[in-house]
């Protein structure tokens, strides 16, 4: 038999270095406390996109509710039985009510329920058994007119499952409203309303809500979806975006004064990535502003984290139109971003603040920190953020201003803004990075040399993308989720410069979405969170006051025998927090050294983030395939010995 020595040599040599690293210890000085780490350290980033708003965390089920779209009917037809008479009329009122001029005028002559309109959701509605729902319209009856609306919810196959009746009577608008019970669980669901009787009346804001919504508000946000948000612990919350704050055009832009007060008269827009891209065109997209600035500000308040509002500076998106305002020009965007801080900040006596009470919260929302432009880059961002600071700082000096560095982590465009918003003593300068794994492996260690005493950073956008061609390929998978776990390692031990950072984007319906990856995907009856969602909830879990040194041979982890770490330690709850990751498919063993702690318990938590498959993913058949599992570890003279599994995220936690 033919002997193979060199591949024999090559094992050999691979078990050594393996023995050799297992006898390396990694040393974690509890006694020397480092930087502070900000209490909103890790946030998430709200964007209307793949309907993450309309379709997705607004419950509202019915689309084009206010037949405002571009085309009136979209979402709706008629449904006829027999030799009916019936008819619709799309009625524009124009400036009579300019924000919604678009009403449905509806003619019917019969007795025997037989004339109908069908609204078809957000690619269905999703209705579950036993549970309630909401219907309200707005209704003006003609004069001699006799109508009864019977209001049906009916599954794909078109049986019955949930029923109400509602009467409108007079000649002027009102809502009438009326609830009912589901009989069954469907996922692709319609609306039925059928008018019964004799006569003509016009219609608008036809509206079904789950009466189970996120603290049971009428008209308010999916539970389920922000459930996941408010296990995450954020520390901030950023919105509303993204791209949609530029708009393709300066017209379409996001205008934060048009998303407040009464939801009936939000002037409704068609949202920026309707047809951004033509593999994934989607012409139903539109932003209702159902939710808008109050809801998110209320969201940020009911799940402890910081709002973080982001304004249109005068540019619209570079990428497409590349509009501009002329800097003499400004006012009104600037008087956007002032009012906005009343609205958030103002007591009830203000003309913003006093909006903000009507809609039923008269304590302030506590505003501290405000965005500058979403993407923007070039001398004419920088012309419009030196009118923008000069003009808030005046008025609200403690207001913080987030600043964009461009939609790049490196190149001219970076450099430029880089260099001259720290001449310019920036507050926090928001970095973005779309990249694949292997950036993330080697951008570790970004951070460990950045000027101290410099503007902070704030990591607004970052996704690991594991193909950047093939969008259909573009999976939330543990490859991605294992390389971003490694990079936080380094945001977290230079949390003297970075004080924020966010995934990107937030949410994606699996029907109908425009970009991937995302953090949690969703359908019309359920949600998941990726991998990387779990990686994010492990730090944001486990954030800890201050950072502590974690060390092989005095040098910081970053990459040696594929492993990357950070430390910390939480003053609140007397715990050291370690978190390591393992990027090799070798498992590993190392002692973990703690010096400093005394009386410590004889055992620590651990929770492990794991999965021997790159490529696996979570799913609606598996939603927690690869999700966390606790053990425990034990303790002897100050030390742990440490087992870290392929390709794993692992954190220790030690009670000091």
């Amino acid at each position: 038999m033919r002997k193979n020595y060199p591949q024999l040599f090559v094992i050999a040599f691979l078990l050594l270095t393996n023995t050799i690293w297992a006898q390396q210890t990694i040393t974690v000085q509890v006694n020397k406390p480092g930087v502070p780490i900000q209490p909103n350290m890790w946030g998430i980033f709200f964007e209307d996109i793949n309907m993450a708003a309309d379709g997705g965390i607004y419950a509202e089920l019915v689309k084009n509710r206010s037949f405002e779209f571009n085309q009136p009917l979209m979402g709706w037809s008629e449904k006829k039985q027999g030799k009916v008479q019936g008819s619709i009329l799309v009625i524009n009122r124009g400036e009579q009510k300019a924000n919604n001029p678009r009403f449905l005028r509806v003619t019917v002559n019969n007795t025997n329920v037989s004339y109908g309109i069908v609204n078809e959701g957000f690619r269905g509605m999703g209705v579950k058994q036993d549970s309630g729902y909401d219907f309200s319209i707005l209704a003006s009856v003609h004069d001699k007119s006799n109508i009864t609306l019977h209001v049906d919810l009916v599954d794909a196959k078109g049986n019955k499952i949930g029923s109400t009746t509602v009467s409108p009577t007079g000649a002027a608008w009102k809502k009438y409203s009326a609830h009912f019970t589901a009989t069954a669980t469907e996922a692709k669901a319609q609306l039925v309303v059928w008018f019964d009787g004799t006569g003509v009346i016009d219609i608008d804001m036809v509206s079904l809500f789950p009466s189970a919504t996120w603290k049971n508000r009428p008209g308010g946000l999916r539970a389920d979806l922000v459930q996941l948000l408010a296990d995450l612990k954020p520390g901030f919350i950023r919105f509303p975006g993204g791209c949609i704050v530029e708009g393709r055009e300066l017209a379409s832009r996001y205008q934060w004064k048009k998303t407040v007060g009464n939801v009936d008269d939000r002037k409704l827009i068609v949202n920026r990535w309707n047809t951004e891209f033509s593999y994934r065109s989607t012409p139903d997209y539109f932003q209702s502003y159902g939710l808008g600035f109050y809801e998110y500000f209320q969201l940020a308040e009911d799940i402890g984290a910081s709002p973080l509002p982001i304004l249109n500076c005068g540019m619209a998106c570079q990428f497409n139109t590349a509009e501009v305002v002329p800097t003499d020009q400004l006012d009104p965007y600037i008087q956007d971003a002032l009012d906005l801080i009343e609205f958030a900040n103002g007591t009830t006596s203000t003309k913003w603040g006093g909006l903000r009470a009507a809609m039923g919260h008269p304590a302030r929302f506590n505003l501290k920190m405000m965005g500058v432009g979403n993407e923007q880059w070039g001398p004419q961002y920088v012309e419009r953020y030196k009118i923008f600071t000069a003009a808030i700082k005046a008025k609200y000096p403690n207001i913080k201003l987030v600043n964009s560095v461009g939609p790049f982590s490196s190149g001219d465009m970076f450099n430029f803004l880089n260099d001259t918003l720290r001449k310019m003593h920036a507050d926090l300068l928001d970095e973005h990075y779309y990249a694949p794994p292997d950036w993330f492996l080697k951008n570790a260690k970004r951070y460990d040399n950045y000027d101290r005493n410099g503007p902070k950073i704030f990591a607004g956008e970052y996704a690991a993308h594991t193909h950047l061609t093939d969008s259909a390929v573009l999976k939330n998978n543990w490859q991605s989720a294992l390389a971003e776990a490694a990079f936080m390692t380094g945001l977290e031990r230079n949390a003297d410069v970075v004080s924020m950072a966010s995934y990107a984007p937030l949410f994606a319906n699996v029907d109908a979405w425009q970009w991937a990856p995302d953090l949690i995907w969703f359908n019309s009856l359920e949600a998941y969170g990726s991998p990387n969602y779990y990686v994010q909830k492990l730090y944001s879990n486990n954030k800890g006051t201050n950072t502590v040194p974690v060390t092989i041979n005095n040098a910081v982890i970053e990459g040696q025998d594929s492993l990357y770490a950070s430390a910390c330690v939480d003053s609140k709850t007397k715990e050291l927090i370690i978190k390591i990751v393992n990027t090799s498919g070798l498992g590993k063993t190392h002692t973990v050294s703690l010096d400093g702690i005394t009386g410590a318990a004889a055992t620590a938590s651990i929770t492990v983030l794991q999965d021997d498959n790159l490529r696996n993913v979570n799913s609606f058949g598996n939603k927690t395939n690869i999700s966390p599992r606790e053990e425990s570890i034990g303790i002897a003279d100050g030390k742990i010995r440490a087992i870290l599994k392929p390709y794993s995220f692992t954190i220790i936690k030690v009670k000091m």
